[in-house]
């Protein structure tokens, strides 16, 4: 079958590394071809290319479009061919309107003045296409993450791609948003429209895929009809390893309680009068791990940074820890109360991102570090050292950048910054979102491996067989209040999605 889109023998270079190692691909007309591997497999580099972020001379191999050879100078160059990219990082003008950042670029109007009524039907339209229930007028810094992500989209679809890139698309919606965007993919293919699909989910890929391209290290392992291949053999073409179990949950030793929250309510964030998480209480046990479900803003993440003093203004607790109450005004009386955080969005407060894999590691210990005037660079090194080794972090050294880390090493960064630390109860909030399938058996196992120790876990997670599979215990949100609590084999999909919907 004729390709639309061609790319071929396309090589990459960065300083000491090949990103991209001779790789080709070819796209259909009216088709959706996942891409998939692990963070660092060349996904995202070999899409930059695609929608000219790299000029022609930066890289070598060549596009073909339509058949016939094309030099991509520019971006302005891939959108002249009808190709648009939807990245993971977001950019939108926070104080301008929906409708402005749909359009921004190809505002309608003439001799400089902008056709507002023409502007906000025109976005009215594509929010009702969709099925997003926001407003053509309103701000964007009133968004939340997933709505961003959303716009992003539709601001592609607004300028009638051709050819649509899709970068991790759904790491930030929720189920019905996920449904909405399915749904306008099949309706884009249906209509002509090609579209290129690089996700970490494996679910996702057998719902909307026809073809799956696995890349490893740079290079193209394999390009099948989705149909053809079984979700076994894609994860240990990603890894290149055989991976026997996805889930290496290793049966603790459960002990003591270790801690007690009692009565928690904590305010919501932009309704004034009413509480996001209401009168909640729970219990967790020496090396087992909690799970909290529950669907996007149930108070999941709003009960781990009460928990840690992130949250503090109006929130409501009594807090029991090894046996006597503390009091949790801020991170610091958290840590100093033994309990660590691994927060959601690493790249917000996880993590210092103009720091090295070193400086990141070593930084909630600095206070413990020898020197009296000067932190021993010789000790902190000889730590950072060991906890890189012990996590397996991929990199040249650890003076590299974290900023230049694959999303699995980034998150095993953060978590290797608090086991320095040596907390007796770990909170982590969504500890896999947004990495490969084998940066999560690794983060599964080195969680399995601190239960074993006696390291106590509160894991939040919006991934359902994470939290079945990984979960001595769960309990589940809806709507601010605990409405289902499971142990052992009642721990169900179906058991925690009944009580989520509960309210």
């Amino acid at each position: 079958m004729e390709y639309l889109l061609e790319m071929k023998h396309v090589t990459k270079r960065f300083p000491g590394v090949v990103a991209l190692n001779d790789v080709s691909i070819g796209l259909r007309k009216g088709e959706i071809l996942a891409i998939c591997g692990e963070n660092g497999a060349g996904k995202s580099t070999l899409m930059k290319v695609l929608s000219g972020s790299y000029a022609s001379h930066e890289y070598e191999g060549e596009i073909w479009v339509d058949g016939k050879k094309s030099d991509f100078t520019s971006v302005a160059t891939a959108e002249h061919h009808g190709i648009e990219m939807v990245y993971q990082e977001m950019n939108m003008m926070l104080d301008a309107s929906v409708a402005e950042n749909i359009f921004v670029g190809h505002l309608p109007g003439r001799l400089g003045g902008v056709n507002y009524r023409k502007l906000y039907a025109d976005t009215q339209t594509i929010l009702t296409e969709i099925g997003l229930p926001i407003k053509p007028k309103a701000k964007v810094r009133g968004l939340n993450s997933g709505q961003l992500q959303m716009l992003s989209i539709m601001r592609a679809i607004s300028r009638k791609p051709r050819i649509m890139v899709l970068d991790e698309p759904t790491s930030a919606l929720t189920d019905q948003e996920v449904n909405l965007l399915m749904d306008h993919m099949q309706r884009l293919r249906d209509s002509g429209v090609s579209l290129l699909f690089i996700t970490h989910k494996l679910e996702e890929i057998y719902r909307i895929a026809d073809r799956v391209l696995v890349m490893r290290d740079g290079q193209v392992i394999s390009c099948r009809n989705v149909a053809e291949v079984d979700q076994k053999s894609l994860i240990e073409e990603m890894v290149g390893r055989k991976i026997e179990n996805l889930y290496p949950k290793k049966k603790a030793q459960i002990g003591d309680e270790v801690l007690k929250v009692e009565h928690l309510s904590v305010p919501h964030p932009t309704i004034k009068g009413k509480n996001i998480v209401e009168d909640f209480s729970f219990s967790l046990r020496q090396g087992e791990i909690l799970g909290i479900g529950g669907l996007v803003g149930a108070g999941r993440s709003e009960t781990l940074g009460a928990i840690f003093g992130q949250i503090t203004n109006g929130v409501q607790m009594k807090l029991t820890a090894f046996g006597k109450e503390v009091a949790i005004r801020c991170p610091g009386d958290a840590i100093r109360a033994g309990i660590g955080f691994v927060t959601e969005e690493r790249k917000k407060s996880g993590f210092v991102w103009v720091l090295s894999i070193r400086e990141n590691i070593t930084l909630a210990s600095l206070p413990h570090l020898p020197g009296r005037y000067f932190i021993d660079r010789k000790v902190e090194r000889r730590k950072a050292k060991g906890m890189s080794d012990r996590l397996r972090i991929k990199a040249p050294s650890i003076e590299t950048r974290i900023v230049n880390l694959s999303g699995g090493n980034q998150q095993k960064v953060v978590l290797g910054k608090w086991l320095l630390e040596e907390p007796r109860i770990l909170l982590i909030d969504e500890p896999t979102k947004g990495i490969d399938v084998g940066a999560k058996a690794e983060i599964y196992s080195i969680m399995s491996e601190l239960t074993g120790t006696g390291v106590s876990i509160i894991m939040v997670s919006s991934d359902m067989p994470e939290l079945v599979s990984m979960s001595d215990r769960c309990i589940v949100l809806s709507g601010g209040k605990l409405t289902g609590a499971f142990e052992g084999e009642a721990i169900t999909q179906a058991n925690v999605m009944r009580a989520a919907i509960a309210q």
